[in-house]
């Protein structure tokens, strides 16, 4: 059962000031992997274990998600995982600003909440000012990894990476969706799918050497194309 916050409400909107990679790891120098709606952690907690030569961060909107996950990770003395509560789209971006270039290694976002309701969309988590702030902080290379349940979520994060021209598929002549996870470890979500025979729909990306436009641009497409206001 997912249990949704609205992240446009009053409260969310209070920018944090997240703490730098040196305030969170004992080796801040280490490849980075962003995961964005962490939910319990239980991917990173998995995979922080068995990769002990990156860092890993889980940024979720749901504070008691947040404490459970963090509790865990104290308990199993993981030293290179975190757990931050915050809201992505409003303090994640100064705080992907101030990473040291190349830091950045991989950006995941899976399961998103997917607020079905057309005048909803505007509460997905995957807007054009998050596009453009990963494009920004993930250097030539690096990787983008998407997935979900639900082709009606899936396919607008599609759209818009396309129109944003900031990432490529290895193969851009095949399909965009993958038969299997490359992490190799499967989200709660994933695991629930799996059992319901449910699609998934995955997506690797890679970053590109395009120029990172300003925000209001890929805006300002993406209003065009959707008819809506997705920001």
């Amino acid at each position: 059962m997912r249990q949704h916050v609205n992240p446009l409400s009053q409260f969310f909107q209070i920018p944090f000031e997240l703490p730098s990679l040196e305030e969170l790891y004992e080796n801040p120098e280490s490849p980075l992997h962003l995961d964005i709606g962490c939910a319990r952690g239980g991917f990173l907690l998995d995979l922080a274990r068995r990769q002990k030569d990156w860092n890993y961060l889980g940024v979720e909107i749901r504070k008691p998600l947040v404490e459970a996950a963090d509790r865990d990770r104290v308990d199993m003395e993981i030293k290179n995982l975190r757990f931050l509560f915050c809201n992505a789209n409003v303090s994640l971006q100064s705080w992907l600003q101030s990473l040291r270039r190349g830091v950045l290694q991989r950006v995941s976002i899976q399961f998103p909440d997917p607020w079905f309701k057309r005048r909803h969309y505007k509460r997905r988590v995957f807007q054009p000012s998050l596009l453009t702030a990963l494009a920004s902080s993930l250097g030539p290379g690096k990787e983008l990894f998407l997935q979900s349940d639900i082709f009606e979520v899936v396919d607008p994060m599609r759209k818009l990476i396309d129109l944003s021209n900031y990432f490529d598929l290895r193969d851009r002549n095949a399909s965009p969706f993958l038969t299997s996870n490359p992490m190799k470890i499967p989200t709660e979500r994933e695991k629930h799918a799996i059992s319901k025979n449910l699609p998934v729909y995955r997506m690797l990306y890679y970053r590109n050497c395009n120029k990172v436009l300003p925000t209001s641009t890929l805006e300002e497409a993406w209003i065009k194309i959707n008819n809506t206001a997705y920001i």
